[in-house]
Parts: C-alpha cells; sequence; structure tokens
C-alpha cells in the first residue's frame, strides 16, 4: 500500500510539473489549451496606409491590435482588384510575415466597392472580382471577407438597385458556400429592412458586416441595431464612427453598454477599427488607431 501511494504521489507531481509552465510540453500541445478571446481588435491595412504592404504586420503590432483587415487593392475601372495576392509568393510572405509578428490576418477587404458600383459593373466582372478575393480567402484560410456596397450602391437612396443587388449576392453566396467562407456586406441600410435583405438573399455565406458609423450617422439607436440584426447575422464589425474624435471622446457610442449588448446577444469576433481619428491630427496613423486600439481592448477584453 506505502509503495503504491509513493508510486501515485510520483505521478501526480510529474503531471503538475508538465502543466506549470509547460516546460516539457511542445508548443503544438500547449496551443491546444489556448483559446482566442471572445473578441479581438484589428485595423484596416488601408486606413493606417499599409495597403497590400508587409509593413502593415509591424505597424499593426505597434499599434496594439491582434489583427490587420487586408484589402485586395485598388479597382478602379480594372477587370478585377490591383491585388499582390494573387501572386503566391507574396501570398506567403504575407502569411510568413503575420505569423512572425503573432499578428491575425482578420479578413480580406474589397474596398474598391466603396466607390465602385457593385450593382452597375458589368455582372460577369463583379463575379470575377469577388471570385478572385474568395479565392484568396481560400488560399490565405480567411474566413471573412468584407464587401462594401459603396456610395454608388447605397439603397436608402437608390432603391431601384435592390434586384440587381440581391441577385449578384445569390450568385456569390453560393460561390462562398462552396469555399467555405462568409462574405460581410456593408449597406446603408436600418437593421430591420437588412434583415430583410439578407433574408431574400438566402444565403448562410452573405451576412452583415456590421458599421457603427452607419447607424450613427442616419441618427438610429446603436444598441437596437445591433439587437435587431442578431448574433447570427452579424459576421464581423467596423467598430468605428466617422473622423473627429477618439472613440474614448465620442459621446455618440456608449462601448460598454455595446459590449454589454453582444455579451446578451452572445455574439464573438473581431472588432475592427476603421476610422475615429483626431480631426486635429487625422494623419497620425499611430497616435490614432494606437488610442483607438488600447480603448478597444480595455472595455472588450
Amino acid at each position: 500500500m506505502a509503495m503504491m501511494e509513493k508510486t501515485n504521489r510520483r505521478r501526480f507531481l510529474g503531471n503538475v510539473a508538465l502543466l506549470a509552465g509547460g516546460l516539457l510540453l511542445p508548443e503544438i500541445v500547449l496551443a491546444a489549451f489556448k483559446k482566442d478571446p471572445r473578441y479581438r481588435i484589428a485595423v484596416c491595412d488601408w486606413m493606417i496606409l499599409k495597403r497590400q504592404k508587409l509593413g502593415a504586420f509591424q505597424l499593426t503590432k505597434d499599434i496594439g491590435a491582434d489583427g490587420v483587415e487586408v484589402d485586395m487593392g485598388g479597382l478602379g475601372n480594372r477587370p478585377t482588384f490591383d491585388s499582390k495576392l494573387s501572386d503566391p509568393v507574396v501570398r506567403q510572405q504575407f502569411l510568413d510575415t503575420a505569423k512572425s509578428f503573432n499578428i491575425a490576418i482578420s479578413s480580406i477587404a474589397m474596398s474598391g466597392f466603396y466607390a465602385q458600383s457593385f450593382a452597375e459593373r458589368p455582372e460577369a466582372e463583379v463575379e470575377r472580382m469577388v471570385q478572385d478575393c474568395i479565392d484568396t480567402m481560400v488560399q490565405m484560410k480567411v474566413k471573412i471577407a468584407f464587401l462594401p456596397l459603396g456610395v454608388q450602391g447605397d439603397l436608402v437612396k437608390r432603391p431601384e438597385l435592390r434586384p440587381a443587388i440581391v441577385q449578384r449576392l445569390k450568385t456569390i453566396g453560393a460561390n462562398a458556400e462552396k469555399a467555405g467562407v462568409i462574405i460581410g456586406v456593408e449597406t446603408a441600410l436600418p437593421a430591420a429592412e437588412e434583415v430583410k435583405l439578407l433574408d431574400e438573399i438566402g444565403s448562410p455565406a452573405v451576412k452583415s458586416y456590421f458599421n457603427f458609423s452607419n447607424a450613427l450617422q442616419a441618427g438610429r439607436d446603436l444598441i437596437q441595431e445591433l439587437k435587431t440584426l442578431g448574433a447570427k447575422r452579424i459576421c464581423q464589425i467596423h467598430c468605428t464612427d466617422t473622423d473627429g474624435v477618439w472613440l474614448q471622446n465620442n459621446p455618440r457610442i456608449n462601448m460598454k453598454e455595446v459590449k454589454h449588448t453582444l455579451d446578451k446577444m452572445h455574439w464573438s469576433g473581431w472588432l475592427v477599427i476603421e476610422r475615429s481619428r483626431d480631426a486635429n491630427d487625422p494623419r497620425n496613423v499611430k497616435k490614432n488607431f494606437s488610442a483607438n486600439a488600447a480603448y478597444m481592448k480595455s472595455v472588450f477584453q
């Protein structure tokens, strides 16, 4: 009996030694015990003036964010995005650099559609553009894409574009489903109308990429908009307002209430900082985004 007790004690102490500090465990085993936080904070590479540049990862690290939303590149009148990521060598450089700085790629953005018309560009062109993004997502193992309908696709001001937008997003949704990715669409619609739009599209691969600024600029209740959309419809969030003041100084956003609401909704994911720069010093990228990232982490992490 005494011998058995000594053996059990040795095994117990050995297990404690393995777990405490993990000195004897390989990193892959330790990684299995780690969980991503419920909310992670990212920045947009084009807004920190590092669109499709490897320097975005170092700057994101310096800013103090957890990840970066990487853009597909300029669009203009080209038949598709001016993307360096179509080159497998460049893609691997991005993945290796992200890993070296321990910075995640939160999403791939098609910011070119802020100015270009998703509904009115030739349909075959639009399908190719989005498919190029989907292919990039698959190759880089990124789950979510950002697709803004932009100024020319504003369904509040131009409701006549709705049939074309729905039809195109149905096709894109089917392609995204096959690829196992999600297209997050930003619209100018109130949440209740966006719910109807998503229901009409009817694809689990097309969700809402919610932007605080759209609700705030339209004078809508930010908290109620989140509740109306619901956790399952929101794939990602641009968590900023228009430029003017930092998030911590913005009286239009009660960020603690936002967190409380998202907690109650059981939502989790990336909160991506797009704007909310100090109007008195808008070009100071590191200062503006560091302040907003630190504030978001103080609330959400």
